[in-house]
C-alpha cells in the first residue's frame, strides 16, 4: 500500500498546478499512506487542521473578501492554463480551436 499512496500522492502534486482536484488526491494519497505509517497520519492531521483554520477564516471574513479569494484563485488558474497552451499550444482534443 506504500507504493499506491506514494503514485496517488505524487500524481496529486502533478495536478496541483493544473485546473482539478490536485490537493483532493494528495489528501488521498496521505490516507492510503496514513494506513500504514505514523508519519503519514501525523502530516494528514495537520494537513487536516490546517485546512479546518483556513476554512473558519475564510467563513468569518466578508462577502468582498471571499468574492476577492475566489478571484484570486480564478486568475491563478488561468494563469496555469495560460502559461501550458502558450508553453505547449492549445491541445488537439479541444474542439472547434485544436
Amino acid at each position: 500500500m506504500g507504493v499506491v499512496g506514494v503514485a496517488i500522492v505524487v500524481g496529486g502534486i502533478v495536478l496541483l498546478p493544473l485546473p482539478g482536484p490536485g490537493w483532493l488526491i494528495i489528501f488521498i494519497g496521505l490516507g492510503v499512506l496514513a494506513s500504514e505509517f505514523d508519519w503519514a497520519r501525523r502530516l494528514l492531521d495537520f494537513a487536516r487542521k490546517r485546512v479546518g483554520k483556513w476554512t473558519e477564516w475564510v467563513r468569518t471574513q466578508g462577502l468582498g473578501r471571499r468574492a476577492g479569494l475566489g478571484l484570486a484563485c480564478l486568475a491563478v488558474v488561468a494563469a496555469v492554463v495560460y502559461g501550458y497552451v502558450a508553453w505547449q499550444g492549445v491541445p488537439e482534443w479541444v474542439p472547434g480551436i485544436g
